[in-house]
């Protein structure tokens, strides 16, 4: 077996391997909060998809740099120059094309997932109105005519949140970890947001773009509790 082939396949092998290790670290020990919407298992697929890809990129990038360090070492009492290299096309094409379409499949993906992830249910909706301001999220359910600083969501319904930032105020982005989606509430604009809550439980809501010096504490409750809980809520609201 000529030398260039036999490291290529010594190569191809420790990428494999060292893909695959990665691939299972990556799927075993989730890097993500729990999943606490119907929307979070379309966007977990894409994050475990986005996850193996790059962990093959940086297998492939990290093993061939140590295998070439070590295998193309200069040897003790070489003092000579390496061989020029005058470049590779078919190298350089493949390098091109490959990422090039692992970025639009991705991009094809991701919409397909957006477009499902966004689609209006059968069921009715549950409305809630957000109202964004530097620094605090202010709900709104019209269906009662009522308002909270604390988000609460009953529990397997689908949410259709409304948004909007105040007219005299910046950018910010509604965004609950757990939820996995987000979306921006833009000053004098409605932008909207549907989320199935599907997981009773505490979480945070946060705000994702950068708003100023109070960022970092733009913060809210948000729980999700069972229907009969959330009713009781919206009837002691009324009071």
């Amino acid at each position: 077996m000529p030398k260039a082939r036999k490291h290529l396949l010594i190569l191809a092998v420790l990428v494999l391997v060292a893909t695959a290790a990665l691939a299972y670290l990556f799927l075993q020990f989730s890097f993500l909060p729990i999943p606490a919407s119907s929307q979070a298992s379309t966007i977990d697929k894409l994050f475990s998809a986005m996850f193996a890809i790059a962990g093959f990129f940086l297998a492939l990038c990290l093993i061939a740099m140590l295998y070439a360090a070590i295998a193309f070492r200069r040897r003790r009492g070489d003092a000579s120059d390496g061989p020029p290299i005058q470049g590779n096309v078919a190298l350089e094409t493949a390098w091109i094309l490959i990422p090039l379409a692992i970025v639009i499949g991705l991009g094809v993906v991701g919409g397909l997932a957006l477009e499902k992830i966004s689609a209006a249910p059968e069921e009715s909706e549950l409305e809630v109105k957000v109202t964004a301001l530097q620094w605090a999220w202010l709900f709104e359910y019209p269906e009662w005519g009522v308002r909270s600083g604390e988000l609460r969501l009953p529990v397997d319904r689908p949410v259709l949140f409304r948004l909007t930032s105040r007219d005299n105020d910046v950018v910010h982005s509604f965004w609950v970890p757990e939820f996995r989606v987000k979306q921006d509430a833009v000053p004098g604009r409605e932008t909207a947001l549907r989320v199935t809550p599907n997981a009773v439980g505490d979480y945070q809501l946060l705000c994702a773009e950068l708003c100023g010096l109070g960022h970092a504490y733009m913060r809210a409750s948000a729980r999700v509790v069972p229907e009969a809980d959330f009713m009781a809520w919206i009837e002691s609201l009324k009071q």
